[in-house]
């Protein structure tokens, strides 16, 4: 991933990130107290993510992120 978004970085309108997304409650099942999504759900997240990064000029600069 830091290697795509490195080259991204250098390419002119180019958008790249990353996004967490839960395991599905299938998956979930097998490591208890995980968090879980349906498919639909992570399906519908994933589009309105796309289309509001598309709609955005510019980025947030905001610095972010912890280990526990």
């Amino acid at each position: 991933m830091y290697g795509l978004l490195h080259s991204l970085r250098h390419r002119s309108g180019a958008k790249g990130g990353f996004i967490h997304i839960p395991y599905l409650p299938e998956q979930a099942a097998a490591h208890p107290g995980a968090a879980s999504m349906a498919v639909e759900t992570v399906q519908a997240a994933l589009e309105t993510a796309i289309a509001v990064a598309l709609q955005q000029d510019g980025d947030v600069k905001v610095g972010g992120g912890a280990t526990h």
